[in-house]
């Protein structure tokens, strides 16, 4: 059984042609020349469709979900992309051999390279996609500026060429005006960006963005704007559609201002700022934009919106298939992917634009394998793995859709993007849609990685977010000591404590049927339940002869919650509601004695839950040893050592930068925990190193005087 399925919208949508026509397969096989989610959502509508289906796939995705889905497949190379799926000339050969007539690129690795895109056509097997040209002009950023422009489009203050040093950079500036923004002109995911608030930033900010750009690019041009929005702008973009015929759509906007360093944490459909509008001219802008390089396919025209204005400027234009694609295929019905097939094999657009409506409301959610809390990348085995729309099987998910490319069991590595999948919900209104998108994330079991549902989950409850106030720095905004988990409010505070009790009493009364107890088992009554450090002293009622009973739960001040659920021992997720017919989903992580780990509103709860008298016994237990070394810095991921900063015998400062490390092409700069002097220095550049591997170390700390006399 597929671990992901294609859930088409089920409100009124408009058909697709092949639903109308029921016309024979466009091509008889297609070949996707990427992994994951994205390869495994291109089969689904090719199988659809009637064609057949031809994965490609590294050493490391032999056992892939992607791999199992297709047709045929075949291995490109070993694990890291520069070896495998980024090898046009590899991937175009199993296309030769399989038959393939055409290539769907995905998105990333070769979805933007105009080279191969030619390379398609000279091959005489069809991209499924835009054409090299259009690819090419509107992937660097000073020419699709241009382009904007002339087509009306409306664009920020800049300098067309290329920025060459630093005092070059100075020199501009009065004339564009601060804030100014330093882009890497073949730049993306936030990578060569720099925002300088004036000149000493500039001169700063222009070397790390240049620098970065050589690293990530290998090119060096820079571009050179005013920052517009630089407090408050939200992101939103225009999902386009043209064909070979001459014939453009502009579907309805998605808002994708929760990002996190210039990558999109949420997006939803359509934008809450948007008004009609705004959105039938900033359509028509993305259309004659599309009409000025002749594009053909799917892409996305991408807009900075200034909130206080509602004035609106030009970004860049992606030239392929968008990671949010699906919600703006939930509020019109259509399916993008075969749109492009479509599209790739000559047919015209069967879609007028003004049959194309907005129905609902749709929101997703990236869920990727990190530690939410420090933003780091988490690899590993999936050793849990179970849907929403697995988690009960007596629930009809109808608008919960999960795009992924993994199944339990799958390794998230260190050689791709840490994304587990992409979390859609759909409702006829944004609170609906938001409202499931929260049941959603807390049936959502994922055990063996660390992963962000914490801090997507807390998110999308935050007042600011549910009201629509959102910007491109609200995570920093609403986060700027970090996310550090979820905070419950007094209800689910009881919720969660009454969900525990309940558990502690089922577990009690499996443990004595386990026993082979011919009479009914006593159970204390009197209860402490323990979350984080505070004790909450309850009572609770129960019927210790009925192992499915409900319980009901006694709080200090004589509040009483009633608790029930079909959950016994053993079992990962708890679906509870309480006597005021409220839903209570609860997972279940482990059990240590009288200690049980639960997730509970995305975040992991440490509760103890004990008699009286056992929690009275437990106040003299001695404490743990806490075995922290502040010596020793070491890497918190596998990785790659990008470049050491410090060498034996120099003096470092607390939180200073002294390594950095490269995982999931992601870098992470290691930091000093206190200041000292460098003892030892274990890693070099382009060295890998294992999770938890020492890299530098200090001297010991001299004992102060006061100290020192303590110990004597």
């Amino acid at each position: 059984m597929l671990a992901s399925q294609w859930y088409r919208s089920l409100h009124t949508a408009i058909p697709t042609q092949s639903d109308a026509s029921g016309d024979a397969p466009l091509f008889d096989k297609i070949l996707v020349a990427n992994r994951g989610e994205i390869a495994c959502r291109v089969f689904r509508t090719a199988k659809r469709m009637g064609i057949k289906t031809v994965a490609v796939y590294s050493d490391a995705d032999a056992d892939a979900l992607h791999v199992a889905m297709a047709d045929e497949a075949v291995n490109i190379g070993p694990a890291p992309s520069n070896e495998s799926y980024l090898l046009g000339d590899v991937v175009l050969e199993a296309a030769r051999k399989t038959g393939a007539q055409a290539i769907h690129p995905g998105y990333g690795f070769l979805s933007e390279n105009p080279q191969f895109a030619q390379d398609c056509e000279d091959a005489g097997i069809e991209f499924i996609g835009p054409g090299p040209d259009a690819m090419k002009v509107m992937g660097l950023k000073t020419p699709s500026m241009q382009v904007a422009q002339e087509a009306g489009v409306s664009t920020a203050p800049r300098y067309d060429g290329n920025v060459e040093s630093v005092e070059h950079a100075l020199e501009l500036a009065p004339s564009i005006g601060f804030p100014i923004i330093m882009k890497a002109s073949a730049g993306g995911g936030g990578k060569g960006m720099r925002v300088c608030w004036d000149m000493e930033e500039l001169a700063e900010g222009f070397t790390l963005a240049r620098d970065e750009a050589i690293a990530s690019f290998n090119d060096d041009k820079m571009l050179m704007q005013h920052f517009v929005c630089p407090n408050n702008g939200r992101h939103v973009e225009i999902q386009v559609l043209g064909d070979k015929h001459g014939n453009y759509l502009a579907l309805p906007e998605r808002e994708c201002s929760i990002q996190r360093r210039h990558q999109k944490v949420i997006e939803e459909a359509p934008s809450p700022i948007i008004t009609p509008e705004m959105r039938a001219e900033m359509g028509a802008q993305a259309v004659a934009l599309c009409k000025a390089v002749n594009y053909e396919s799917a892409g996305t025209v991408e807009f900075l919106v200034d909130p206080d204005t509602l004035k609106w400027y030009f970004l860049e234009m992606n030239t392929r298939l968008q990671v949010e694609h699906p919600i703006t295929e939930h509020i019109t019905g259509i399916d993008l992917v075969e749109q492009m097939i479509r599209v790739a094999a000559g047919e015209e657009l069967a879609i007028k634009q003004e049959e194309i409506e907005i129905n609902g409301w749709a929101v997703e959610s990236r869920v990727y394998a990190e530690d939410s809390v420090n933003y780091l990348p988490s690899i590993g085995t999936l050793a849990t793995y179970i849907e929403p729309t697995a988690s009960d099987p007596s629930a009809e998910w109808p608008d919960v859709r999960v795009d992924t490319g993994v199944v339990e069991g799958s390794e998230i590595s260190v050689y791709y993007d840490p994304m587990i999948c992409k979390l859609i919900t759909y409702g006829e209104d944004r609170q609906t849609a938001l409202d499931l998108m929260a049941k959603a994330l807390d049936s959502y079991v994922i055990k063996g990685v660390d992963h962000n549902i914490p801090l997507l989950r807390d998110v999308i409850r935050q007042p600011r977010f549910v009201s629509g106030d959102i910007d491109t720095e609200f995570l920093k905004d609403v986060y700027p000591n970090k996310f550090e988990g979820y905070m419950l409010d007094s209800s689910e505070k009881d919720q969660l404590v009454s969900a525990a009790v309940l558990l502690h009493v089922r577990q009690q009364i499996d443990n004595a049927n386990f026993a082979g107890l011919a009479q009914v088992p006593v159970i204390a009554t009197e209860i402490v339940a323990t979350i984080g450090e505070e004790p909450i002293a309850v009572t609770a009622g129960f019927d210790a002869a009925d192992p499915t009973g409900d319980v009901v739960v006694t709080f200090p001040d004589g509040r009483a919650l009633s608790i029930g659920a079909a959950w016994s021992p053993g079992q990962a997720l708890f679906r509870g509601t309480t006597g005021n017919d409220e839903d209570v989903i609860v997972q279940f992580l482990g059990r240590s004695g009288t200690n049980m780990t639960l997730r509970f509103c995305g975040t992991v709860f440490e509760v103890a839950v004990r008699s009286k008298r056992d929690e009275e016994l437990f106040a003299h237990m001695p404490e743990p040893v806490d075995d922290f070394d502040a010596n020793a810095i070491a890497t918190p991921m596998p990785g790659v050592c990008v470049n050491v900063n410090v060498q034996v015998g120099d003096e470092v400062s607390a939180g200073q930068t002294v390594a950095v490390i490269e995982a999931m092409k992601m870098q992470n700069n290691m930091h000093a925990p206190r200041a000292g002097v460098v003892k030892a220095v274990y890693a070099v550049s382009g060295q890998t190193l294992d999770a938890d591997e020492v890299i530098i170390e200090l001297e010991e700390e001299e004992a102060d005087a006061d100290d020192e006399a303590e110990a004597q």
